[in-house]
């Protein structure tokens, strides 16, 4: 989604540049912040003046089973933590995109849970987690197996799978390098992996990256919401979802005079010295089964893209499009989406 404030994207240094596929984070609700210019995105909850959109019977059956929700400290900093679903029943480690938070898993998390151990968490800088002062590939790892071990999910006898969104996506496939070994498979749902030729034609398009700065703070919730959109930008029909997600990126602040005001729940200097790995080596080094996801009209992750991840992924790895969904799978198919992943799950690996 897209607020207006200016949570800076990761640039690459000259050396992790001239890598092949160097990548930058997907926005789930920050501005993609390197364009000269802000591309222009709908803000799709403005109509509702603060009322929540009508939602179906599955939506209001799926948010009624709530999680257990708690956080888990990972190198000084508390990280949000939802789980559901029975300790022994095999794991499921859900990890969102950049600038988004646990909650959006929440209405596809409890269709998962029948005979899973099921566990989203929100990064540090985003969601509900603490933030730091730096930030790190190694610490999102880091925090990824700390939760996964906290919340049970290595209490089964299958070791559990990793799923990431978007920028999730980098984290799962560092984690599925590094420490493969200690999971059953790990996924990568329409994160975006680019050529250095793919890398260079986008950030000539953009121009340079302008510098990060304090989010900005809106007089009530409903301005806030009505600022709420999606990035990269795309239409959404489930109204009801993009509601879901707006309202928890949202968190009620003091202006410096003692009113109350709204913002954005991510740090938006997260990115400014963000230490990340190389991508493509790890996803082809991989040290666990690795499945690839996209949303078959994504902008972000066009054919050409997926094909470059797919050739990169080890020999064997399934890959999945979700038809008639954009970048933001969970939102656009989210029933398509959890029955991607059952079947996934059920046949592989």
């Amino acid at each position: 989604m897209h607020p207006d404030s200016a949570a800076g994207q990761p640039r690459p240094s000259p050396a992790r540049e001239a890598a092949a596929g160097a990548h930058a984070p997907a926005g789930a609700h920050a501005p993609d912040t390197t364009a000269a210019t802000p591309v222009a995105a709908p803000a799709p909850l403005a109509r509702f003046a603060g009322a929540r959109p009508p939602a179906p019977r599955w939506y209001a059956d799926a948010i009624a089973q709530t999680p257990q929700r708690t956080f888990h400290t990972v190198h000084g900093a508390r990280i949000e933590t939802l789980t559901w679903g029975r300790i022994g029943d095999p794991g499921l480690l859900l990890l969102h995109g950049n600038g988004a938070h646990a909650d959006w898993w929440s209405f596809i998390a409890p269709m998962l849970a029948d005979g899973h151990r099921v566990t989203a968490m929100s990064w540090s800088g985003m969601g509900g987690s603490d933030w730091r002062s730096r930030y790190s590939m190694e610490l999102h790892v880091d925090e990824a197996f700390t939760v996964a071990r906290e919340s049970g999910l290595f209490e089964a006898r299958r070791r559990p799978v990793f799923i990431g969104h978007s920028f999730g996506g980098f984290p799962t496939i560092a984690c599925a390098a590094r420490h493969g070994q200690r999971l059953h498979a790990a996924i990568a749902i329409d994160s975006p992996l680019f050529t250095r030729e793919q890398r260079a034609a986008r950030h000539a398009k953009r121009g340079p990256p302008r510098p990060p700065h304090p989010s900005r703070i809106y007089p009530s919730l409903e301005a806030a919401l009505a600022r709420f959109r999606f990035m990269p930008p795309q239409d959404c029909e489930n109204l009801f979802l993009v509601d879901h997600i707006a309202r928890g990126s949202i968190k009620e602040v003091r202006n410096d005079d003692g009113t109350p005001g709204w913002t954005w729940r991510f740090d938006p200097f997260l990115w400014r010295d963000y230490e990340r790995g190389d991508s493509v080596a790890e996803l082809a080094g991989a040290r666990c089964p690795f499945g690839l996801v996209r949303g078959a009209r994504s902008a972000l992750v066009r054919p050409s893209v997926f094909a470059f991840a797919r050739s990169v992924a080890p020999p064997g790895s399934p890959a999945i499009e979700v038809p008639d969904a954009d970048h933001h799978v969970m939102a656009d198919q989210p029933l398509a989406l959890v029955a991607a992943l059952r079947g996934l799950l059920a046949a592989w690996p």
